[in-house]
């Protein structure tokens, strides 16, 4: 036996290393967390979700198909900066890159300011944002922070100018976030009112939002998934959506106007492995469904 077979290389998503060059879709690591508040460690969770990723099945029942038949490249992690303004930055331009090349980026988180930055590069025109997330993210400023991730959404909405922000699993809002959503226009469903009207109607409903809209950006914050499912993310918030609700709204959201997709906000250091499993699951099923939907 050679010395060099007792070394292994660090995990990569799904242990899927295609060539870049021949994938369609592209696994990136954002490793940051600077504006946290309440639990930090969110930058652990792009290697906790590729670890965890390497130990579940890949076949999905629900897509009828294999993420091993699909052309995934991991491009690593981004080299972050302490300055948001700058990680942001390096986001940006990467995902540019990428989209340019037709590529389909999905990132691992990470705090959900990234988001931010990812739609800067997709942009506004024909897009719309879908965010599955306990919280709104719309405050103005939080602990005089204008950017982080308790207001990154607003900035998308100031910004960057979606055609349509839809929020889907609210139930932990401010007064200010309230009034400004419904002064803006921004669909959101609550838990209560997916709980009283059914997730099938709730999918309907959704559906008939997004109509008309070219493209759709898809970001799945792990808090929307009530803490017995996940309880290690940066804000907990009881009263959450199931492992099977949320399946069921990705497999609705994840169809061919789909250009990009982020999942955020695992906590490794407060993890037994559970949440981190299933990041890594809820990630198979959405590439899965966005391939059986260009294959059909």
């Amino acid at each position: 036996m050679s010395n060099f077979e007792l070394y292994v290389s660090p995990p990569v998503f799904g242990g899927c290393l295609g060539p870049l060059e021949e994938a369609n879709y592209v696994i990136i690591g954002v490793p940051f967390d600077a504006t946290s508040t309440y639990r930090t460690g969110a930058r652990f969770a792009p290697q906790s979700i590729r670890e965890a990723s390497l130990n579940i099945e890949t076949y999905s029942f629900r897509a009828e198909l294999d993420l091993e038949d699909l052309k995934l490249h991991d491009l690593g992690d981004l080299h972050v900066s302490g300055n948001t303004g700058q990680t942001l930055e390096r986001l940006e331009y990467t995902l540019k890159d990428l989209l340019e090349m037709k590529k389909t980026p999905v990132l691992l988180g990470g705090e959900h300011t990234i988001t931010l930055g990812a739609m800067r590069a997709v942009g506004g025109k024909s897009t719309a944002v879908i965010s599955l997330d306990a919280h709104m993210d719309l405050r103005s400023k939080f602990m005089d922070l204008t950017t982080s991730h308790t207001t990154f959404m607003r900035r998308v909405h100031e910004e960057v100018c979606p055609v349509k922000i839809v929020e889907v699993g609210i139930r932990a809002v401010c007064r200010e976030e309230l009034e400004y959503a419904k002064d803006a226009g921004i669909e959101f469903f609550t838990m209560k009112q997916i709980q009283e009207d059914g997730v099938e109607s709730t999918i309907e409903t959704v559906k008939k939002t997004l109509k008309g809209c070219e493209r759709t950006y898809l970001t799945i914050d792990m808090d929307v998934l009530d803490p017995a499912f996940a309880s290690a993310v940066q804000n907990p918030e009881p009263d959450g959506m199931s492992m099977q609700t949320l399946l069921d709204l990705v497999s609705c959201l994840c169809d061919n106007r789909l250009v990009g997709l982020d999942l955020v906000e695992v906590t490794p250091p407060y993890d037994n492995g559970t949440t981190a499993i299933q990041a890594a699951k809820i990630i198979f099923e959405a590439l899965c469904q966005i391939e059986r939907a260009r294959k059909s």
